[in-house]
C-alpha cells in the first residue's frame, strides 16, 4: 500500500456565483450558480482531473482557485497558507508557487512580444533571475520544455501550435511553482503533439515534483495523466474516486455517460455495472437549478426522490458520489 502524499492545496466549499443584471440602472436579478460548495485535495506531486461537459465549471474552478476570479464563498489553502485572506502583495508573491497553463496556446501569448519578454516578465517580477542571469534562466527553462535559447527572439505567430503551448508551459514553470492549473492544455492541438505534451508534463512532475489540476474534458487524456479525478456536473463535484477505481467501476450515471461517449473507452457490464446509453436533453439552466437532482432530468434511472431531494456528496468507501441511487 503506497503512503499518501501530504497535501499540498486545500479546497473546501469554493463557490463562484456570477450576478446577473439588467435594465438600465443594471440590477441584480439572478445568479448564474457556476460553482457550489466544491471541496478537493491534490497531494504533493500528484494530479487531480477535473472532468465534465462544456459549462460545467471545470475552469471557472480553476481560476477561482487561483484568485483569477474572486470567489462567492468558500477556502483555499496552499501548504497551508489561506489564499483568499490574502491581500493583493500577499497574493503576488504567493503566485510565484502557483501558475496555470491555458487552452489556447496562441491567444494566451502577447503577440507583441518576443519569447524572451514573455519569460522575462515573470522571472524578475519574482526574483528568480536579474538582469545578470536573465539570458542564462530563459535558455534554461525553454530547453527544460523541448525548445532551444535560439527560440526566445521569436514571436508568437512563428510557431507551431505545440510550441506555442511549450513557450505556454515554460512560463508556468519559469517561477519553479508548486501547482500548476492545466486548463485545457491539449485540447486546442493534434492527437500526435497531445502526446508530446503530455509526455513533456509528466517528466516535469517527475524531475520537479510538480502538482497538477487538470482540467479537461478528454477522458482518454485524463486516463494518461492523473492520478485521482473529480467529475463535475453544473457546478458541483457528484463523483471522486482514484483513477482506477472510476475507471472500472463509475458510482454516479453522469460518470457511467460520459465513459460511454468515449469511443475508446466503451464499457462492458462488469461488476454489477448496468449500461445508461447516451444521455438526451439539455441540463437545466444554473440560473434556475431545480430543487433535487440536477442531472434528475436527464438520468435514465431517476426516481421520484431523485427529483424532490437533493443528494449530497458521500463516502462509498471507494470514493465518494452525490446520488441517492448509485451504481
Amino acid at each position: 500500500m503506497t503512503t499518501p502524499s501530504p497535501t499540498l492545496l486545500a479546497v473546501e466549499g469554493l463557490t463562484k456565483h456570477f450576478p446577473v443584471r439588467r435594465g438600465l440602472l443594471r440590477r441584480t436579478v439572478g445568479q448564474v450558480q457556476a460553482v457550489t460548495d466544491v471541496s478537493f485535495e491534490v497531494g504533493a506531486g500528484e494530479t487531480l482531473a477535473i472532468v465534465g461537459e462544456s459549462g460545467c465549471g471545470k475552469s471557472t474552478t480553476g481560476r477561482t482557485l487561483l484568485r483569477l476570479l474572486e470567489p462567492t464563498a468558500g477556502a483555499v489553502r496552499l501548504e497551508g497558507t489561506d489564499l483568499l485572506g490574502l491581500s493583493a502583495g500577499q497574493l503576488r508573491e504567493m503566485r510565484r508557487k502557483m501558475q496555470i497553463i491555458f487552452q489556447d496556446p496562441y491567444g494566451s501569448l502577447n503577440p507583441r512580444m518576443t519569447v524572451r519578454e514573455v519569460l522575462a516578465e515573470p522571472l524578475l517580477l519574482h526574483g528568480v533571475a536579474t538582469q545578470a542571469t536573465l539570458r542564462a534562466k530563459i535558455a534554461e527553462v525553454l530547453e527544460l520544455c523541448g525548445l532551444s535559447a535560439f527560440h526566445a527572439e521569436r514571436y508568437p505567430h512563428e510557431f507551431s501550435g505545440g510550441q506555442r503551448q511549450r513557450v505556454g508551459i515554460a512560463r508556468a514553470l519559469a517561477t519553479r511553482p508548486r501547482l500548476i492549473v492545466c486548463d485545457e492544455p491539449v485540447s486546442a492541438l493534434d492527437v500526435a503533439i497531445q502526446a508530446q505534451i503530455l509526455n513533456l508534463l509528466r517528466r516535469l512532475q517527475d524531475e520537479f515534483g510538480l502538482s497538477y489540476l487538470f482540467i479537461s474534458h478528454d477522458l482518454g487524456v485524463v486516463q494518461f495523466i492523473c492520478d485521482d479525478i473529480a467529475v463535475m456536473y453544473l457546478g458541483e463535484i457528484v463523483e471522486y474516486a482514484d483513477r482506477p477505481t472510476l475507471f472500472s467501476h463509475p458510482r454516479h450515471p453522469y460518470t457511467a455517460v460520459l465513459l460511454e461517449a468515449a469511443p475508446s473507452l466503451a464499457r462492458r457490464k462488469s461488476r454489477g455495472y448496468r449500461r445508461q446509453g447516451i444521455v438526451k436533453g439539455d441540463p437545466p439552466s444554473p440560473m434556475n437549478l431545480p430543487a433535487g437532482c440536477a442531472f434528475a432530468s436527464r438520468c435514465p434511472q431517476a426516481q421520484d426522490r431523485c427529483r424532490a431531494e437533493k443528494p449530497l456528496l458521500h463516502d462509498t468507501g471507494a470514493g465518494k458520489v452525490a446520488c441517492h441511487f448509485p451504481l
